[in-house]
């Protein structure tokens, strides 16, 4: 694999979210997104770690970026978000993370970031940043529609996607609006609740997906509680064009804190499993 050294002046040589799922699907098969938090459990582990990613199928990449009150997220991330600011994470860290992700792979790399962060910093500071560390998406996973405006616009101004999410609590109505300030993808979230994983895939995600393919042609990719090759196959064969992969990946991490070379291989073999699971939709 040779190494990637981003030209700021010219952007396209990093995939787009466009080029990237046009590209799964002219193979028949849907992207897998692997999830980590940044810094987890520690700057240099957590970089050989998406290496693992990319090296075993990835085909977007989730970063999160640490916070001290992750309202979205469930055990296994907030567990994650804690070892990653004890181990001296900042969000200044965080965009030289993905700079370093950088120096190897040129897929799509969105960011789930909760807003204070973005506002502590600045926005156009927070988005300026992002661009030139090689960001190509940002999900504000706490910022509600009616006040998305000046993010929605920054991004546009600095050539990002702004990411947002539909639960099975948004409103057919809902979606139609948040599908105008959209770009990238659509992440539908497949449960009700936090992330973490689950033990299956239920009906009314199926119907989840299927109601927001009726508003969008966005490609939509599904998380929360996707933890298993099965979850992965039936959300693609259900009409999603992604599956992203979060807790039961940071759940290998968790458990072989002791032995982290014995994690990475573990990781490894899982999201080769994962990526097998999209193909042949």
């Amino acid at each position: 694999m040779k190494p990637f050294k981003r030209d700021l002046d010219n952007p396209n040589q990093i995939q787009s979210y466009q080029e990237m799922f046009q590209e799964v699907k002219n193979r028949g098969e849907g992207a897998f997104i692997p999830f980590t938090v940044a810094g987890d459990p520690d700057f240099d582990t957590s970089i050989e770690i998406v290496r693992q990613y990319v090296e075993n199928g990835a085909d977007a990449l989730e970063i999160g970026f640490p916070f001290s009150d992750p309202v979205a997220d469930g055990p296994s991330v907030q567990a994650a978000d804690i070892r990653s600011l004890n181990s001296g994470m900042t969000t200044d860290k965080c965009f030289e993370f993905i700079s370093r992700i950088r120096e190897f792979t040129s897929i799509p790399i969105g960011i789930l970031v909760y807003y204070n962060l973005i506002y502590k910093k600045g926005l156009e500071e927070f988005y300026s940043k992002a661009r030139n560390s090689g960001i190509n998406g940002i999900l504000a996973a706490d910022l509600p529609l009616e006040e998305a405006g000046d993010a929605v616009n920054m991004a546009s101004q600095y050539d990002l996607d702004q990411i947002f999410m539909v639960a099975q609590t948004t409103s057919n109505e809902r979606i139609s609006e948040i599908v105008k300030m959209c770009k990238g993808f659509l992440y539908v979230v497949a449960v009700m609740g936090v992330t973490g994983a689950r033990s299956d895939i239920k009906k009314s995600t199926v119907d989840l997906i299927k109601r927001v393919k009726n508003h969008t042609d966005l490609p939509i990719a599904v998380g929360f509680g996707i933890s298993k090759s099965e979850h992965v196959k039936d959300v693609i064969q259900s009409g999603s064009d992604g599956a992203i992969v979060a807790s039961a990946i940071i759940n290998i991490i968790t458990k072989n804190l002791d032995d982290l070379d014995v994690a990475k291989q573990e990781i490894g073999s899982f999201c080769k499993e994962l990526k097998e699971s999209t193909k042949n939709r």
